[in-house]
């Protein structure tokens, strides 16, 4: 454990203790004892870094048991990630006496006033309910210490920063205002400079994440992407992964074409009920489908563990939206496989992207039951096989054809 963890109260240590965190990750290090002092903070570090516990622990930390109202307000775009950052509050407030609320757009408001009714110290909603509520006077803000913002760029895209200003134009002017994302653009951080004082910036590279991701791209004619990825997946054993197209109107397509070739998989679109959703998260995180089908839209902000694969089926349209998809996977250090199914005029596009974010790319073919990566840049082969857990073991390079593996699993 840390000095940095050591200096939190009791309750937090025992938290990390049980969660089996052994070291703080770079964002976590440079972030926390800033906030501790209770400066602005616009943070911006890659998809997986530790950013959730970066911002909530020092933000806990400083509440006060004895004080029965809210001193603390996480705000997120989505009730997916609004949801999944108070699992993490009450996760980190086990046996404190500390109490929360989440105040979600969408839920039953008379539920949520029955939680405002028990005095939580925390809240964590969507920007548009926790605003909602504080315009009818149901939840009092006048006590609160620190706001954080979180996929800041994303609220602004959704239209949501207006009711944003209005949640902090309701607090005292001396609290504290945390801005976060993955990638922060001009508009964000015009913003963040309006509303905070004198923010500190504080960002992580992508080069400085410590993770173990292998980019690569299959290719394949437009007709043929779903069948390749049923080969992907069928000789990917312990394959967890997330499959991204561009747009709804083909989820059904999609789906249709690879369960006929008996794939479990499950469906996260943007029009999914709250009930379809958290049944096709909760499958998925527990193992019981390996494939995900989704859109940008419908994972924004969603935290999902040991995500082995990420398949860009349908190419982003640009680095950034390539660069969101791909954090996906290796989180947290983890090793992870990206791979990009393109014809041959997309695969301009992701030289060029991951040139851009100075990773190098690999070529995967699928060849007698095996998932063979040629590395374009040194032009040697390597065969993912063993597996574990659906990432390569030990890639071992081979260039003699004869000694390869000719057992046909397909």
């Amino acid at each position: 454990m840390t000095q940095l963890i050591h200096s939190f109260p009791e309750f937090i240590q025992n938290a990390w203790n049980k969660s089996g965190f052994t070291s703080l990750t770079d964002i976590q290090e440079r972030a926390i004892p800033n906030l501790l002092e209770n400066k602005d903070i616009v943070i911006e570090s890659p998809t997986g870094t530790g950013k959730t516990l970066a911002y909530a622990l020092p933000a806990l930390a400083k509440l006060d048991p004895e004080t029965k109202n809210v001193q603390v307000v996480f705000l997120a775009p989505t009730r997916e990630l609004a949801m999944q950052i108070y699992e993490v509050c009450q996760k980190f407030t086990e046996n404190s006496g500390l109490s929360g609320a989440s105040l979600i757009g969408g839920a039953n408001m008379q539920r949520q006033l029955d939680k405002l009714k028990k005095k939580p110290q925390y809240i964590v909603g969507t920007p548009g309910r926790v605003k909602e509520l504080i315009q009818n006077k149901k939840l009092k803000v006048h006590e609160v210490k620190t706001i954080v913002i979180d996929e800041a760029d994303h609220i602004i895209e959704a239209g949501f920063n207006g009711d944003v200003e209005q949640v902090i134009g309701a607090t005292l002017k001396d609290r504290q205002l945390v801005f976060v994302s993955a990638t922060i653009n001009k508009k964000t951080e015009d913003w963040s400079n309006k509303l905070a004082v004198e923010p500190s910036i504080i960002k992580v590279e992508k080069q400085e994440t410590a993770n173990q991701v292998t980019h690569s791209f299959m290719v394949s004619e437009y007709r043929d992407k779903v069948d390749n990825l049923r080969k992907l997946i069928r000789h990917t054993p312990g394959i967890k992964a997330i499959v991204f197209i561009n747009s709804s109107m083909k989820m059904d397509e999609f789906a249709s074409k690879l369960e006929y070739k008996k794939i479990k998989l499950g469906v996260l679109a943007g029009n999914s009920t709250k009930q379809e959703r958290q049944k096709v998260l909760n499958d998925f995180k527990r193992g019981k489908i390996p494939v995900l089908l989704t859109t940008d839209v419908a994972t924004r902000g969603l935290d999902i563990p040991d995500v082995t694969h990420v398949v860009h089926l349908e190419l982003p349209e640009d680095v950034k939206q390539y660069v969101h998809r791909s954090g996906r996977t290796g989180r947290m250090g983890k090793e992870g496989m990206v791979v990009s199914l393109v014809t041959k005029a997309e695969l301009s596009s992701v030289k060029k992207w991951t040139a851009n974010i100075d990773v190098p790319l690999q070529k995967q073919l699928l060849e007698r039951g095996n998932v063979v990566i040629e590395d374009i840049q040194k032009n040697t082969f390597k065969k993912q096989s063993p597996q574990k857990n659906g990432v390569p073991a030990n890639k071992k390079p081979f260039s003699d054809k004869k000694k390869r593996d000719s057992k046909d699993s397909r």
